[in-house]
């Protein structure tokens, strides 16, 4: 099951990420400029934004078989729309509906995950998925590149959008939403799974349809807590899905090949924090049995580190140690995606794509200020100063996950169990 999510996130960033790559061409077909561009992919994010809640609550009520299949075909349609966009207004809506649909992609998959995974699994399995939503980052401009120069930019959107069709297929062929109905799944593997009873009978998940409390989650500090960590997790990786080429190119002077070639040893470096983080958590938590230490010693230290190297990368007069030093803070701030991600299972129950809704919809809208905040100071001369402002939201996410957030108390009723 891991590899059907991992290759979902690959398709899911592909998705949203082709369209940077293209941007030249499409301007040129229907005459925009960049500010007409920037409304484009600003449907995106807020649709992405405000979706995850209603998202993460479908896939909590429904299942998850269910609602990735429909996400993923919605998302493939919303690709191929793209693809056959006469003008701003069918791109404009295009991007639209794919933020609508890639909203409850990841909180969905973190709730089906959650029923197939123990645990002491949580941490790793949420560094591998992420580490194919980066890969797919890094390979953004190979794929795109290649599918225009062979059949144009348009062809890119359709080949996506197929892509996406076939994984829910697959998807709602193979995928059970608990282990108990697939065939093959053993009861020793369910029992590994789920754990045991006192009695030795094997624990039962909490599937009943039951509403979702929001009232409770709504008065939990645990969950504001959460949000606000990935609110500064998500401000400081945006920096390299959005202003990153530009600062290596107009800052650094680095030439478009050497953007290609040494220019992707953050992304490569971020990849690999996704796994090593996560991995380390789960370790922790085997070893010790407190999730609160398992997940906090590896989020909060991985803040720490990130901000002391992301301000000497800005400070430094080499491109070389520049890019070091960013590829460094880009491994440790990756550290917090798993234990980030782990934390909405261990605290949600049944309703842990609710929850992790609720987080990445408050981490979205912060990562919205980075374009904003980056782009400001750039065009304003400051080269320096957004790292600073990074710097200190990074050591902000290391006082929240030291001091705030609970892994292991409940945001919703404290009876509901996993």
């Amino acid at each position: 099951m891991l590899s059907l999510f991992s290759l979902m996130y690959l398709i899911s960033y592909l998705d949203r990420g082709i369209i940077s790559v293209v941007q030249p061409e499409i301007r040129q077909q229907f005459g925009l400029s960049l500010s007409d561009m920037g409304l484009v992919l600003a449907a995106f994010t807020w649709a992405y934004a405000f979706g995850q809640v209603p998202a993460g609550w479908l896939g909590d009520r429904f299942g998850p078989r269910k609602v990735l299949t429909a996400l993923l075909a919605w998302t493939s349609a919303a690709a191929m729309m793209t693809g056959a966009a006469t003008g701003i207004a069918t791109l404009f809506s295009s991007r639209l509906f794919l933020g609508i649909g890639e909203a409850g992609a990841f909180p969905v998959a973190s709730r089906g995950m959650q029923l197939w995974f123990k645990p002491s699994e949580r941490g790793r399995i949420q560094g591998i998925t992420h580490f194919f939503s980066r890969f797919a980052v890094a390979i953004t401009p190979l794929v795109a590149g290649a599918i225009v120069l062979a059949f144009g930019w348009r062809a890119v959107f359709y080949v996506l959008g197929a892509m996406g069709l076939l994984w829910a297929v697959v998807f709602c062929v193979v995928y059970k939403d608990l282990p108990e109905e697939h065939a093959g799944v053993n009861r020793a593997e369910l029992a590994e799974i789920r754990g045991l009873n006192e009695d030795g009978s094997i624990r039962q998940p909490s599937v009943a349809r039951i509403p979702v409390p929001w009232r409770t989650i709504s008065r939990s500090s645990n969950m504001w807590f959460i949000a606000l960590g990935y609110c500064c997790f998500f401000f400081g990786t945006n920096f390299y899905l959005t202003w990153y080429p530009t600062y290596l190119r107009e800052y650094r002077q680095l030439s478009l090949q050497a953007l290609g070639l040494i220019g992707s040893l953050p992304l490569l470096a971020g990849m690999t924090g996704d796994v090593v983080g996560g991995y380390l958590s789960d370790v922790l938590l085997k070893r010790t049995g407190s999730a609160t230490l398992a997940r906090r010693a590896v989020a909060a230290p991985g803040f720490v580190l990130a901000g002391v190297f992301v301000i000497p990368a800005a400070m430094t007069e080499s491109t070389g140690v520049s890019i070091l030093c960013l590829a460094l803070s880009f491994f440790f701030l990756e550290f917090v995606i798993g234990p980030a991600w782990a934390v909405p299972m261990d605290v949600g129950g049944q309703f842990s794509g609710t929850v992790t809704g609720i987080m990445v919809m408050a981490g979205a809208l912060a990562a919205s200020l980075t374009p904003l905040v980056y782009g400001g100071l750039f065009d304003r001369g400051y080269w320096v100063a957004p790292f600073v402002v990074s710097a200190g939201v990074m050591f902000a996410g290391a006082l929240v996950w030291t001091f705030l957030i609970d892994p292991e108390r409940s945001v919703v009723q404290e009876e509901i169990a996993c």
